[in-house]
């Protein structure tokens, strides 16, 4: 087994009075294998029957009678996502931690799919909260987080937000903890981040923790320090992406927009906008006003690296349509992850949009001149879609049908340029 060690996501959040206006501002990279290909899809809300049940990557499990609408940026080799929103303008995005608790599981559920069972059952933050944390403590968390046999395995932390708050959820096996974010701005990388506030918790963790010799019961609980290898110091120290991730926010504090957050996934000097054998392999970049009767403005990149990506816009409106140039394409049963053993070949994933963005990053390394127009081109792209976004964002969405196609004809946009 090859070790895989923590490399890899960075997930951010700003409320005000951090962010910019009324608004609560989402953000967050996902660092994958190089050789991994994200797609961006819209599934719609659904109604099921009583007995219905939903298969998810490796395992299958109880569906509800309903699922919202959600718009996922996810690895097409599995079920679940890295990051999302749903119609409620829930958002929410996963990171891998590691701890003293090994997560070499059995198949079970992986972080990637509760964050889309989260979005698909939650209308709050909070609930999206306890949906984990119900579906951990039924089904377990674990199974390879990787398209290859290598046991890339992990525990997970969720950043997840609404219109008026952001909550914190740090897992180990079945065990968690959730801290409340009320104000001001919050980023987590690949590490265990709620120390002494915790909101709520699993009634057992703390009674787990004292049998495993990891805490005497008496001292003030940490749920860092008890359930990482890392010692509070240590992890302010120790993730140089978390400590870059939050100056960054730092810096920018009270004015932080859609813009700031698209800097800030950019950075490469950070390492947030990461390179090598794990990069950023899709990014995502939400705008939730505080006001209910305004629209959620969610920006995807569906392809690699953002500094070379444009951030398109999907808004929530009836009668939504698929988004068919970011959809790869559907192996069904026959996808070598469904049948056992898993993993013995890999298929080409590749969406429409991802093939093109390759030639064009070809084209960018190779001639200077000709590279700068299309990266000049794309950011103007960008700004433009941006700029039309922001009126929607202050006056509401007047004729939702005119926003029915509003990513894909981005996506064609792009594909112009």
């Amino acid at each position: 087994m090859i070790e895989m060690f923590p490399s890899s996501c960075d997930t951010f959040v700003a409320l005000p009075p951090s962010s910019e206006g009324q608004r609560v501002i989402f953000g967050k990279n996902s660092d994958r294998p190089c050789d991994e290909v994200q797609e961006v899809v819209y599934i719609p809300a659904r109604d099921y029957g009583p007995e219905e049940k939903v298969e998810c990557t490796y395992i299958e499990i109880e569906q509800v009678a309903h699922t919202y609408a959600v718009v996922l940026s996810k690895p097409a080799w599995l079920w679940g996502a890295e990051m999302g929103a749903n119609e409620h303008q829930v958002c929410i995005g996963n990171e891998a931690v590691w701890g003293r608790e090994s997560a070499d599981g059995e198949e079970a559920l992986l972080g990637m799919d509760l964050v889309r069972l989260g979005l698909e059952r939650a209308d709050t933050a909070e609930k999206a909260v306890d949906v984990i944390a119900v579906l951990l403590e039924k089904y377990g968390q674990g199974g390879p987080c990787m398209e290859d046999q290598c046991g890339f395995t992990y525990h997970n932390s969720f950043l997840i937000s609404d219109r008026k708050e952001a909550w914190l959820l740090e897992t180990s096996g079945k065990y968690w903890a959730a801290e409340r974010v009320e104000g001001g701005y919050r980023n987590i990388s690949n590490q265990y981040g709620i120390t002494t506030k915790i909101d709520k918790e699993h009634p057992g963790m703390r009674e787990y923790a004292r049998s495993k010799g990891w805490w005497d019961g008496k001292s003030e609980f940490n749920f860092a320090t008890v359930y990482s290898f890392l010692t509070t110091a240590r992890i302010e120290s120790a993730g140089t992406r978390y400590c870059e991730g939050k100056s960054l926010l730092e810096r920018r504090n009270g004015h932080i927009s859609a813009e700031a957050m698209m800097d800030i996934l950019r950075d490469r000097d950070s390492g947030i906008n990461m390179e090598g054998m794990f990069m950023t392999t899709g990014s995502m970049v939400s705008v939730v006003p505080t006001d209910p009767a305004l629209p959620g403005v969610h920006y995807f990149t569906a392809t690699p690296d953002p500094e070379r990506s444009v951030f398109k816009p999907f808004i929530f409106v009836k009668n939504a349509l698929e988004l068919k140039e970011t959809s790869s394409p559907s192996f069904g049963p026959d996808d070598p992850v469904k049948k056992k053993p898993r993993f013995q070949s890999k298929p080409d994933r590749k969406h429409p949009l991802f093939v093109k963005h390759e030639h064009i990053v070809a084209i960018i390394d190779s001639y200077k001149e000709r590279g700068q127009k299309i990266t000049e081109g794309l950011r103007q792209l960008e700004k433009e879609t941006m700029k039309e976004m922001e009126k929607l964002l202050e006056v509401g969405v007047e004729v939702p049908d005119i926003w029915v196609n509003l990513f894909s004809g981005c996506v064609q946009k792009e594909l112009d340029v």
